[in-house]
């Protein structure tokens, strides 16, 4: 339950990351207002408020967005240490059944065509 809360914020947060950033402007765009395009400056926030105030947003969002992450990826690492590795398991005792995956004896029959052995021909 608690990985699914955090994936939604992680992914709320991130989405809102990308638009606030695309909602910036860039360093070059006061370069614009300096020659007269100014004209629009003056918007909602005031002429560097918006500025301002997307900035802390956007850092807010990020803090939330990193810890996010690292709360995930540490409740994910609790979860897989807790489960066998595939690594670590030994091979298991067959149940004395049909195996199926088991290699055929040498010599067996097999309704599987056989391939010419290349080694015989030199």
């Amino acid at each position: 339950m608690l990985i699914s809360i955090l994936t939604v914020v992680l992914l709320m947060t991130t989405v809102s990351i990308v638009i606030l950033v695309l909602l910036q402007q860039g360093k070059g765009a006061d370069m614009g207002a300096a020659f007269g395009g100014g004209g629009s400056s003056q918007s909602l926030f005031g002429s560097r408020g918006s500025a301002n105030f997307l900035s802390r947003v956007t850092a807010t969002l990020t803090v939330i967005f990193f810890a996010t992450s690292l709360g995930l990826a540490y409740l994910h690492t609790q979860i897989g240490q807790s489960s066998i590795s595939v690594i670590s398991q030994e091979k298991l005792p067959s149940s004395g059944g049909d195996d199926l995956g088991a290699p055929e004896a040498p010599g067996a029959e097999s309704d599987l065509p056989s391939v010419p052995d290349a080694s015989r021909d030199q």
